[in-house]
């Protein structure tokens, strides 16, 4: 991780910052690998251009920290104490007045605006999410790997619910049995709440499972992921359970062939924005246009929702170790929906799909 600190570092210098102070979860995280939710105590990376940087967390997490692999300063704090005058006295320390600094003015909090106003009178703040959106934007081997894991986890869970799928049993059900083999196996943290979806329920892109049963003549929509070492999948599969309709049938395979255009047109130097396109058109072509109801897909990475955004807009170029999810749809109002979603990481040649299960029409 040390090279990410390396390229902060050499903006802030490049900027004429004096202090990077991170805050969000997922960036301390790419920047430190110390995984930490502290609630609402503080959790900071403080890079600086020529100096070493310094990690602040919660006194109980240090140990975490420390095995985490940080190698530099760490400023702990017990819950009687104030990280805050402990922070000023360690820039003291180190002799650095602060003018101009570099925070997350998407995340943090008001509250802690003002501490830092009244700690750094007259300083300037900078937004630093531009420079590291940046830096997460490109995956290295190690990224890849993770998210090949959580990409082969996911393939698992749906392949499990799939096999257990049956007239009578819930949505909720089929989520319970999949989770629990899932925890078994060794994979407990899920990258969001996953869904199982049936019938009418399944034409809501983000519904809410619950004791719907599964009857004969509807989509089973499953949306899912699982988090490896820090790194999320996502992944969307539909099924039909008992014999498809003539419309049913064609609406997956208009979805299918439109995610399939989406993944063809995912090459190096081409607009984001013709990825959705490429799929919106087949959609729309086939009369289902007002019923494809949000992007193409999204960044995929520590976040589940990572940048870039495939939307129609987006005029950013794709680049090589790109990592995105690629899912169109079809929601039809009180008939349902059909989603098939994948993982990808861009190459030099193309698309490399991380998510393996079957996209063919399967009828159980």
């Amino acid at each position: 991780m040390e090279h990410r600190i390396q390229k902060l570092s050499a903006w802030l210098k490049e900027q004429d910052i004096q202090l990077g102070f991170i805050t969000s979860s997922e960036n301390v995280f790419y920047l430190t690998n110390f995984n930490c939710h502290p609630h609402e105590r503080l959790l900071a990376c403080l890079a600086f251009p020529n100096e070493e940087p310094i990690l602040v967390c919660p006194q109980m997490e240090e140990e975490n920290a420390k095995n985490s692999g940080w190698k530099y300063g760490i400023i702990s704090f017990n819950d009687s104490q104030d990280p805050w005058a402990m922070i000023k006295e360690a820039l003291a320390k180190r002799n650095i007045s602060i003018n101009r600094l570099a925070i997350e003015k998407e995340h943090l909090l008001v509250q802690r605006y003002e501490v830092l106003t009244n700690l750094f009178p007259g300083v300037q703040f900078v937004a630093a999410e531009e420079k590291l959106h940046d830096l997460r934007l490109i995956k290295d081997q190690e990224e890849v790997r993770r998210m090949q894991v959580a990409a082969e986890a996911a393939d698992m869970a749906v392949s499990m619910i799939v096999d257990r799928i049956a007239e009578g049993k819930t949505e909720m059900d089929l989520i319970a049995e999949m989770e629990f083999e899932m925890k078994k196996k060794g994979f407990s943290k899920t990258s969001f709440s996953t869904l199982v979806l049936t019938g009418a329920n399944s034409a809501l892109p983000h519904g809410n499972p619950g004791t719907n049963p599964i009857k004969k003549g509807n989509y089973v929509l499953m949306d899912l992921g699982f988090i490896v070492d820090g790194y999320c999948s996502d992944i969307t599969r539909t099924v039909m359970f008992g014999e498809p309709s003539e419309q049913q049938r064609e609406v997956y395979e208009t979805v299918l062939k439109g995610q399939l255009a989406a993944i063809e047109a995912s090459k190096p130097g081409e607009m984001l924005g013709n990825v959705d396109r490429a799929a919106r058109q087949i959609i729309t072509d086939a009369g289902y246009g007002e019923y494809f109801l949000h992007r193409i897909g999204h960044g995929l990475g520590i976040g589940i929702h990572d940048y870039p955004s495939l939307n129609d807009q987006n005029t950013g170029i794709i680049k090589p170790g790109m990592s995105y999810t690629i899912e169109p749809g079809i929601y039809l109002p009180n008939v349902g929906g059909v989603r098939i979603e994948d993982d990808i990481v861009i190459t030099e040649d193309g698309a490399k799909i991380l998510t393996k299960f079957p996209k063919e029409l399967i009828i159980l």
